[in-house]
């Protein structure tokens, strides 16, 4: 047996089908077939793994079984830090960097017993520039970034989760390209303790996996967060169980937002509100915000200005580490004028109290597709579109694929919440991936 979602191999490992080690080999084998022409990874550590799975196999021996993570395998964006582990950052001078201790989300992953198996690529310092990761339905298209490797790994089934991480639109457009699922929960509901900064207004830590069932156990020992006025954590698999029947299945659209994707996401999504009509689901449409339209811009100029603060004097003393994109977005922050950013941040402010205000009762989840189409050439990482507004805002966001383009690549939509309601998210969107019914493929390669 080769189960593909966290959720199958916990109850296979929990029944006493499946060991860590057995698990941990098949992903194993996955890398060894799919790894020379995909790029996921830039650090596989194969002895420390086959260390930890034995490990975990002989703790159920002795009836320790740590919950529904114990010897799932697992891998992290190579910007947060994993104990005596290099953390490159996609950078050619940090490719030696080790770290001396575990970030907060990696140290609670091993905690509730996940096999961390390696580090996953990610574009130079999680920004805009292509990665040497592959699309793997078509490996002349891009995976998306910055979380290029752990979309990949995941859809390849090399890991059957992986950690990510976004301040425009990192996790939701790579999971969306490559055909898996993801959350960015609420910002602040992860700790960013030991993750590489690029704007930490904006900086969230979420997880990828092959169905929401999987991302409701991957956030469960995550949660602990930098923000200490949010909300105790739910436990998110419980409330998906329970809840998954009786939902209210209820989405709330934005009319002017789809507009601005290609032809084909149009149709797409067109086709899937039909379907979603017929299974009973009620549609909404809610205007957008006065200071939605705004919000592109000054979301770059928020992540610009805090990474020219971060990453400024390091790049004008290596100006060869940072290739055109991210160097780019840095100058575009030194070149931002005080007066000009405080405009900005009082917009930011405003659009995050007009986006809270539009939740009301019933109509608590917003839908639109997750990007303007299909993954395109691998000379980009995608338009983050329709993914940065929910960067600037704060709010959580489960996406989903839920078709297939003309061309075979898959295509999927997103789910936003209202702050800290990644609860009512997973329950939702686990009825949603009941009525899609989306078809699994085998990978071309």
């Amino acid at each position: 047996m080769e189960p593909t979602t966290i959720t199958a191999a916990a109850e296979f490992i929990r029944n006493g089908e499946l060991t860590p080690s057995e698990l941990l080999e098949q992903c194993l084998a996955r890398i060894d077939r799919y790894e020379d022409r995909v790029k996921a990874w830039v650090y596989i550590d194969r002895d420390g793994a086959r260390e930890q799975a034995s490990r975990l196999t002989a703790e159920l021996k002795t009836g320790q079984n740590r919950g529904p993570l114990h010897g799932i395998p697992v891998g992290i964006k190579d910007i947060i830090d994993v104990f005596d582990m290099p953390t490159a950052c996609g950078s050619k001078r940090w490719a030696n960097s080790y770290a001396r201790r575990d970030a907060t989300c990696v140290a609670r992953l091993r905690q509730a017993g996940a096999v961390i198996m390696g580090k996953t690529v990610t574009t130079a310092y999680a920004s805009f520039d292509p990665p040497p990761t592959r699309n793997p339905w078509n490996l002349d298209r891009t995976p998306g970034g910055s979380s290029s490797g752990s979309a990949a790994a995941v859809a390849c089934g090399m890991c059957l989760g992986a950690l990510a991480t976004q301040t425009g639109g990192s996790i939701t457009r790579p999971a969306s390209y490559c055909g898996v699922y993801s959350l960015k929960p609420t910002h602040g509901r992860v700790s960013v303790d030991g993750v590489l900064p690029l704007a930490p207004s904006l900086d969230h830590v979420g997880i990828m996996a092959n169905s929401v069932r999987d991302l409701a156990l991957l956030l469960q020992p995550l949660t602990g967060y930098d923000d200490e006025s949010a909300p105790r954590p739910y436990l998110y698999r419980s409330e998906v169980e329970q809840q998954q029947q009786a939902w209210r299945r209820t989405l709330s659209a934005l009319p002017d937002f789809p507009a601005t994707a290609g032809p084909e996401m149009r149709a797409a999504f067109d086709a899937f509100r039909d379907k979603t009509r017929a299974a009973k689901w009620a549609w909404n449409e809610l205007p957008l915000p006065p200071s939605f339209a705004d919000a592109p811009n000054f979301q770059y100029t928020v992540m610009a200005v805090e990474a020219a603060a971060y990453h400024g004097a390091r790049m004008a003393r290596h100006p060869d580490d940072y290739p055109p994109k991210v160097r780019s977005l840095i100058e575009h922050g030194n070149a931002t004028s005080a007066p000009h950013f405080v405009n900005v941040m009082n917009h930011y402010k405003t659009m995050r109290d007009e986006i809270e205000r539009a939740f009301v009762d019933g109509w608590r989840t917003l839908i639109t597709p997750a990007t303007t189409g299909p993954a395109p050439t691998a000379e980009t990482t995608g338009d983050p579109a329709f993914n940065a507004p929910w960067s600037y805002t704060g709010l959580p966001t489960v996406s989903l694929p839920f078709a297939w383009g003309a061309d075979g690549m898959p295509l999927a939509v997103q789910l936003t919440g209202d702050r800290y309601f990644e609860d009512e998210l997973f329950a939702l969107a686990d009825a949603l991936e009941a009525d899609i019914a989306f078809e699994r493929r085998a990978l071309p390669l």
